[in-house]
């Protein structure tokens, strides 16, 4: 199934301030096999806010599940969280074969096409994000390229009880690894209960935030917005030239668990059918006929 996106056309999004805000989305659940159950979301459900993110997958995998599979003009990001048990096993027609281990980040930035294969090895349980971004046109048939952050080299930022792990970009003062494709920032963090984080974006930038874990006060441009476990937003900021705080706080008594992505959106159409997302549906059935006769590469 082919979908067709014209961004800002598909749901609703009000402003205040100097921001404007998605309505706030449950994550839809999804479950594949038997070792395979996730809460999904989509661009367009966001308004437009989302933008250059094309989806998230908040999932746990005790199992293998898709096998070698192709991607063709986004990245595929695999942030695996520090409560998952075992090694996940990360394969590539880049040459690439290694565990992502707990903590750790994958960013294969597909371009013009690659093969993919990622499994828990015996015993483990994966939890963590799966995320699809979207590449700028010109990006689409560029040559792959991968990015491994390992856990013990993510920047941490602590402070006002909160531990926020930068696993891409830049945040309070800290900076970490950037991405192959388009700058993005990527956190994701944990708040003591009646504690609170502060993100500044820029006037230029949108952002999403989801809730793992615990419920999570936002406050943006004076307005709050809560979200329960399972439960996101998304933003774009409207006064450019001027940074935007988004305030992060717990209200509960119990800890919250949060992710936080921002970077400038594409501001592109585009037509996504599975694991390809291009800029039509010629450049679709294109690369499906490359992976078709091999030209993509074989992962045995």
């Amino acid at each position: 199934m082919n979908t067709s996106i014209k961004l800002n056309e598909t749901a609703k999004k009000y402003s205040t301030g100097g921001a404007a805000l998605s309505q706030v989305r449950d994550g839809k659940p999804l479950k594949i096999g038997t070792g395979f159950d996730a809460l999904t979301f989509r661009e367009k459900e966001f308004a437009g806010s989302m933008d250059p993110l094309v989806m998230v997958d908040h999932y746990r995998m005790s199992k293998p599940t898709f096998g070698p599979h192709p991607h063709a003009g986004l990245s595929a990001v695999s942030i695996i969280f520090e409560d998952s048990e075992g090694k996940f096993h990360n394969r590539d027609t880049l040459g690439n074969d290694f565990d992502l281990m707990p903590g750790d980040l994958y960013w294969l930035k597909a371009g013009a096409g690659v093969v993919h294969d990622e499994s828990p090895r015996t015993g483990g349980n994966i939890h963590g994000l799966q995320v699809f971004v979207n590449l700028p046109s010109d990006q689409k048939t560029t040559q792959p390229q991968a990015l491994h952050v390992k856990a013990n080299r993510v920047p941490v930022y602590e402070a006002n009880g909160s531990r926020v792990r930068i696993l891409l970009g830049r945040s309070n003062g800290l900076t970490s690894y950037q991405s192959p494709a388009q700058p993005m920032t990527i956190l994701e963090g944990k708040i003591d209960a009646h504690k609170h984080f502060t993100h500044m974006l820029t006037g230029e930038e949108n952002a999403w935030v989801y809730a793992i874990k615990g419920e999570i006060k936002l406050n943006v441009s004076e307005k709050e917005i809560l979200l329960s476990k399972g439960q996101s937003i998304a933003l774009s900021v409207t006064n450019k030239g001027h940074e935007q705080a988004v305030h992060v706080s717990n209200t509960q008594a119990k800890e919250a668990h949060f992710a936080l992505f921002s970077a400038k959106p594409i501001k592109e159409s585009f037509v996504q059918k599975g694991p390809f997302v291009m800029s039509s549906l010629a450049e679709i059935e294109r690369v499906e006929a490359d992976f078709a006769t091999g030209k993509l590469g074989f992962l045995k």
